[in-house]
């Protein structure tokens, strides 16, 4: 898609055309620049696939529990590609924002929504609704199929099993978040490279650096740290110094909230 027809196409969708901009037509334009962009579609077949495709592996190398680690015999084992998920995922929120300035793209979109903050709430609610389905879709699939590989070998769990229908969604939903602080942070930097490296290290390099450098202390920090937080409600293993599993989901929500404020701010103040 040229940038002339994105430009046509983002106008029309926001209402500048027939009218005045609503946030109906904002998500609209959104809603059609996200599903128009390949890489994002494959990025996120990606995250999906590889979750699947992750959990079947972890549960068949894991069928014989005899010598296994702990977070690997319990119901959130096979939904340790999230790991790779979070990744990508990171990635996917930093680009559905960032790709907009590399490319030029969003001074067309500002031209069509002056008043900005409109846009930075559509492509959240945008990401939100396609990314939160798709990954705890996901989550779902790749436990039910663990589960199936595991059958016959170890005892299995099923979706009604205590806490396994919180850890199954909360993974899906961790994800999504993680995306949402890559959006915020993009935002904010306005470069891809800038963004990839800030969120990387937010939520992998600072929490480990925490624990290495200050091991007395450090835990109890990283524990508030959107890894950390996150991890408290999507696995069945608490940490040792973790957060209990609503507590971390407001601390993450929290995390998402004060970078997606700081964003909106940043867009408001300065020119495109």
């Amino acid at each position: 898609m040229s940038l002339e027809t994105a430009s046509g196409s983002i106008v029309r969708a926001a209402g500048r055309v027939d009218g005045p901009v609503t946030q109906r037509g904002v998500i609209a334009s959104e809603w059609l620049k996200l599903r128009s962009l390949r890489s994002t579609l494959l990025v996120l077949a990606a995250a999906v696939v590889g979750m699947i495709v992750l959990g079947a592996v972890i549960a068949y190398n894991t069928r014989n529990p005899a010598g296994l680690d702990p977070e690997d015999v319990v119901a959130s084992g096979p939904l340790q590609g999230y790991y790779l998920g979070q990744l990508l995922m990171a990635a996917l929120g930093v680009l559905v924002v960032s790709g907009e300035y590399s490319s030029g793209m969003i001074r067309a979109t500002m031209a069509a929504v002056p008043r900005r903050l409109p846009v930075l709430l559509a492509k959240a609610i945008v990401f939100t609704t396609v990314v939160g389905i798709s990954m705890i879709a996901a989550a779902v699939v790749a436990f039910l199929v663990a589960q199936a590989v595991l059958s016959g070998h170890r005892p299995t769990y099923s979706l009604s099993d205590g806490s396994t229908l919180r850890v199954v969604i909360g993974t899906g939903v961790y994800l999504t978040l993680v995306g949402l602080i890559g959006s915020s942070l993009a935002w904010i930097v306005r470069s891809t490279p800038g963004a990839l490296v800030a969120t990387y290290a937010v939520i992998l390099v600072v929490p480990i650096l925490l624990e290495l450098v200050f091991p007395s202390w450090g835990n109890y920090i990283a524990a508030y740290l959107p890894t950390g937080a996150g991890q408290s409600f999507s696995t069945s293993l608490p940490a040792p110094h973790g957060l209990s599993p609503w507590i971390g989901l407001a601390v993450m929500l929290g995390w998402v909230l004060a970078g997606m404020s700081a964003a909106a701010v940043v867009l408001k103040r300065r020119d495109v």
